[in-house]
């Protein structure tokens, strides 16, 4: 293997996530050892370097010309989590350097030398285990402050779903908690994305059963639940920024929900009324619009269906 690919193996064994295996933290790491293709790991050396420096060696002795407004994503996207990871130390020679110095400069912490030093050879596994044992892997720490600050979710059914932090999952969730046993009492969560992990929540079994096409989940509003006693598919479109239920919307699902055979409820669901105001005018007639901040009350789009019912019954 090439020394950068030798370097990628080593931030992924050290636990750094993979947005820090990348090729530039790759030549960081290489940077910081001072090596070369052609040298070998119980050579590595320890450099006190700027990230001028490092973006300097990066193109000298690999031919990886970066350009210099790189190095604020070098310090933020590499050298922050390798010091996070106890790789890398910062102004390891004047550690009283201000913050904000033009002088302030990364080498590597006497342990991970040590490591490195021992990369492809007997005592690797030995001395990567004790660097981990003591300082932790920097990629499980990450997922579990991610995990902390994920949304819990529990369906009817008692299943505990968690989704990635962020302003439109939180909407999720509160049409998931609220919405539905207000609206949909007793329905059953069929579908639910996740901005962040695209799929989270998929009943296969019931879908097929209700006619709606697998293959297509994708094209699924953001989260479907069933009422089984009216036969009622509530399709609910989350808004935060965009996605309300337009008529060009609702067009395109009933194509793709042509063979089901419940009767269809289109929901705009949005957080606030200043999210709904800014879209008033693309929602479709014959649709729902749900604010969360009023989560007791329902607006209805006039026109020949309330919910799922016929007006006049």
């Amino acid at each position: 293997m090439s020394k950068i690919d030798d370097a990628r193996d080593i931030l992924e064994q050290l636990g750094l996530p993979p947005a820090q295996q990348r090729d530039i933290a790759c030549l960081t790491l290489l940077a910081l050892c001072d090596l070369s293709e052609d040298q070998i790991w119980s050579e590595a050396a320890q450099p006190s370097l700027t990230i001028h420096q490092i973006l300097g060696f990066m193109r000298d002795t690999y031919g990886r010309d970066y350009a210099e407004n790189t190095r604020e994503n070098v310090r933020r996207q590499v050298i922050h989590q390798l010091e996070q990871a106890r790789v890398v130390d910062r102004n390891p020679d004047e550690p009283d350097l201000p913050t904000n110095s033009p002088r302030t400069h990364y080498g590597l912490t006497d342990e991970a030398l040590k490591v490195l030093r021992l990369y492809q050879s007997n005592g690797w596994e030995t001395e990567l285990a004790a660097f981990r044992s003591s300082h932790g892997a920097l990629l499980e720490v990450y997922r579990r402050r991610r995990r902390m600050r994920e949304i819990p979710i529990r369906t009817s059914t008692g299943e505990e779903i968690r989704l990635s932090p962020g302003r439109h999952n939180e909407l999720q969730s509160q049409v998931v908690t609220d919405f539905g046993p207000k609206f949909a009492p007793g329905a059953v969560l069929l579908y639910l994305g996740d901005a962040a992990k695209k799929l989270l929540h998929l009943d296969e079994k019931r879908l097929l059963r209700l006619g709606v096409p697998i293959t297509e989940h994708d094209k699924l509003p953001d989260v479907v639940l069933y009422d089984e006693e009216r036969n009622w598919l509530f399709l609910i479109e989350a808004v935060t920024s965009h996605g309300p239920v337009t008529p060009k919307r609702m067009q395109e699902l009933e194509v793709t929900l042509h063979d089901c055979v419940a009767t269809r409820v289109y929901v705009s669901a949005f957080p606030d009324f200043r999210e709904f105001k800014r879209h008033l005018e693309d929602i479709a007639w014959e649709t729902e619009v749900w604010v969360a901040e009023i989560a007791d009350h329902l607006i209805h789009f006039d026109g020949e269906k309330f919910l799922g019912s016929d007006r006049d019954t």
